[in-house]
């Protein structure tokens, strides 16, 4: 069993098979979930794990180079926007609804459990060299 880092192992596979350019959805509950796309379902009951808990260990697991969310993370999850801005410099806004069009090009969806609307970011894979 691995000592450290992500012991999902649903989710330790589906992260050692991205490449550059790859998609990753971390997404809320409610988030409707792309067909196509392999997902791993974290959710185990309503905020658990939260949404800022995922976030945080992927980022230790992945090579980012560019990130999206919707613009009404601002107004609406006033948290996850700061969240968001402080890990993810450069972050992009789009439309709720153009974020769900581009998820369905995503490799990945993580369902977290959260449950504060909003609370969803598109990641796109860099590499470490």
């Amino acid at each position: 069993m691995k000592k450290a880092g992500i012991l999902n192992r649903h989710l330790a596979g589906a992260l050692a098979e991205l490449g550059h350019g790859d998609g990753v959805l971390i997404c809320d509950a409610g988030m409707p979930v792309p067909a196509g796309p392999r997902v791993v379902d974290l959710a185990f009951r309503a905020g658990v794990p939260s949404f800022a808990e995922v976030l945080d260990g992927l980022l230790d697991e992945l090579v980012v180079e560019g990130a999206t969310a919707a613009y009404e993370v601002r107004e609406a999850n006033p948290g996850a926007a700061r969240l968001l801005e402080e890990c993810l410099p450069g972050l992009a806004h789009v439309p709720h609804d153009e974020l769900k069009a581009l998820s369905a090009d995503a490799r990945l969806v993580v369902r977290t459990g959260e449950a504060r609307p909003y609370a969803n970011v598109l990641l796109r894979c860099g590499v470490f060299f």
